[in-house]
C-alpha cells in the first residue's frame, strides 16, 4: 500500500517542479496499485492520494505512466510557467504519433477531414500537429480514426453523449485501426489532444498494446487550450509566422485564441504575483486584460455614479509594430504592466488616468494620488497577460479582440456607452 505522507513531506521542501522517475516514486511511497500503472484517471479526480498532494499545494503537470511523473507547485502554475513547462521544444519530439479531436463546427459539404472541421480549436490543433512533423490522425466520434486527407461528409455525433458500450467499442476500434495503419504500437509514444471522454475511451486499449499515452492539455479549460497552442506557435520559425499572418483562416483562429485567453478569469494573477515573477517571461509584445474584484467594482461604481460589474474592465496591447512606418516598438508586456500601469504616473497611462479620475471623484477631490492609486490597484485588480510572437499583426489583433470582448473602460475606437461617456467626462480634469 502506498504511503503518500512521505512524498508530501519531500514536496513541501523541494523546488518546483519535482520530476520523479517511476522507480524513485515507488521508492518513496511504496508499491503502487495496478490501476496506477494502467489508468491515467487514477492520477486525477476526487481521490485520497490526489487530494493529498493537492492539499500540499501541488498538481501533476506531466504524467508518463510507468516512466515519470512531474509535480508542480500550484502557485507556480500561472499561464507563463505553465505554458513553458507544457509547451517546450521537445514536448512533441518525444512522441511517435499525434491524435487530435474532432469538433462540432463543420463545413456543410463533404471535404478532406483536415478541412471539414472549422472551429478555432481544430485550426490550432491541426497547426500544432502539422508543425510536429509526426504522423497525425483525427479522432471522430462517428468514424473512429480518420486520416487528415480522408474525405468525410458532415455529421452530428458527440462521443460524451453516446452509451458506455459505444465508447468502449469505439476505443477498441480506434486502437486496432491505428495499429493496422501504422504498424505495431508496442513501446510507442502517442500524444492525444482531446477531451476526457475521448482519452478515457481510448487510453485503456492503447495501454494494453504497450503504448505510452501523453495528454499535455489534460484538465485545461478551452481558453487555456487555445492559449497553449498560441504559445506553442510563438516558437515557430519566421516563415511560418509570415504564413500565419497572411492566412485569413489562421488569423481568425489567432483572434479567437486571444479572446478566449483574455476572457479566462482563472488565469488572472494579482499584481504582487506578477511583479514577483521572472520579468524575462513578460519582456515580449502581447495583449493583456485587467480584472476588478467585487469591492473594487463597488468603488468604481460609486465614482462613476452608475453600476459597474466586477470582472473584466480593460484590455490593451504592448509592443505592436507602428504602421505605416513599420517601426518596431521596444515596449513589452513587462514595461506596460509593471512600469506604466503599476509603477507609473497617470500622465503616461490611459488606464491609470481612467481609474484615478473615477476614484478621486468619489472622494471629492480633483488630484490623483499616485501612491494611493497603485495601492488600490494592488488590492483590487488582477491581470491576464498573453505574449505574442508577431508584433506586426498585433495592432490588428487588438482591434478584433477589443471588438469581441468589449471592456467597459476602454475608450479609443469603442462604441459610446453611458459608462464610457461618464469616463470621458471625469477624465477631462486630469489631462
Amino acid at each position: 500500500m502506498a504511503h503518500w505522507d512521505v512524498l508530501i513531506e519531500k514536496l513541501a521542501v523541494a523546488d518546483s517542479p519535482v520530476r520523479l522517475s517511476w522507480d524513485e516514486l515507488v521508492s518513496i511511497v511504496g508499491e503502487l496499485p495496478a490501476s496506477a500503472w494502467k489508468h491515467r484517471t487514477w492520477w486525477s479526480g476526487d481521490r485520497p492520494h490526489v487530494n493529498a498532494w493537492k492539499a500540499a499545494g501541488f498538481t501533476i503537470t506531466d504524467l508518463r505512466v510507468g516512466e515519470t511523473v512531474t509535480f508542480l507547485r500550484a502557485t507556480d502554475a500561472h499561464p507563463s510557467t505553465y505554458f513553458e513547462t507544457m509547451c517546450s521544444p521537445h514536448s512533441a519530439s518525444e512522441a511517435d504519433l499525434v491524435l487530435v479531436t474532432c469538433v462540432k463546427s463543420k463545413q456543410r459539404v463533404p471535404a478532406a477531414a483536415k478541412d471539414l472541421y472549422v472551429s478555432p480549436l481544430f485550426s490550432r490543433q491541426r497547426s500544432y500537429a502539422e508543425g510536429t512533423g509526426l504522423p497525425w490522425f483525427i479522432l471522430s466520434a462517428e468514424h473512429g480514426l480518420v486520416a487528415p486527407d480522408e474525405w468525410l461528409s458532415p455529421y452530428e455525433r458527440y462521443l460524451p453523449d453516446t452509451p458506455p458500450a459505444y465508447r468502449a467499442a469505439w476505443g477498441r476500434w480506434v486502437t486496432e485501426r491505428l495499429e493496422l495503419l501504422t504498424g505495431p504500437l508496442q513501446d510507442r509514444v502517442i500524444e492525444i489532444h482531446a477531451g476526457s471522454a475521448y482519452v478515457e475511451a481510448l487510453s485503456p486499449h492503447l495501454l494494453a498494446k504497450g503504448v505510452t499515452v501523453r495528454t499535455p492539455l489534460e484538465g485545461l479549460s478551452m481558453g487555456r487550450r487555445l492559449s497553449w497552442y498560441t504559445r506553442c506557435a510563438d516558437g515557430a520559425d519566421t516563415a511560418e509566422s509570415i504564413r500565419v499572418a497572411t492566412d485569413p483562416d489562421r488569423a481568425h483562429a489567432d483572434t479567437a485564441a486571444f479572446v478566449a485567453g483574455l476572457l479566462d478569469s482563472s488565469q488572472a494573477i494579482k499584481p504582487v504575483d506578477y511583479l514577483a515573477g521572472d520579468p524575462k517571461q513578460w519582456k515580449r509584445p502581447g495583449l493583456y486584460s485587467w480584472w476588478v474584484d467585487t469591492s473594487g467594482a463597488e468603488d468604481l461604481a460609486a465614482g462613476l455614479g452608475m453600476p459597474l460589474a466586477p470582472g473584466l474592465i480593460y484590455a490593451g496591447l504592448a509592443g505592436a509594430t507602428r504602421w505605416p512606418s513599420g517601426k518596431r516598438s521596444t515596449n513589452t508586456l513587462w514595461l506596460r504592466i509593471a512600469g506604466m500601469h503599476l509603477g507609473g504616473n497617470h500622465e503616461f497611462s490611459t488606464f491609470r488616468r481612467t481609474l484615478g479620475s473615477i476614484l478621486v471623484h468619489d472622494q471629492g477631490s480633483d488630484v490623483i494620488d499616485e501612491h494611493a492609486l497603485t495601492a488600490w490597484m494592488t488590492r483590487h485588480l488582477s491581470v491576464v497577460a498573453i505574449a505574442s510572437g508577431d508584433p506586426d499583426t498585433l495592432g490588428r489583433l487588438e482591434d478584433e479582440v477589443l471588438a469581441a470582448i468589449d471592456p467597459p473602460l476602454n475608450l479609443r475606437g469603442m462604441a459610446l456607452t453611458p459608462v464610457r461617456l461618464r469616463v470621458k467626462e471625469l477624465r477631462r480634469g486630469h489631462r
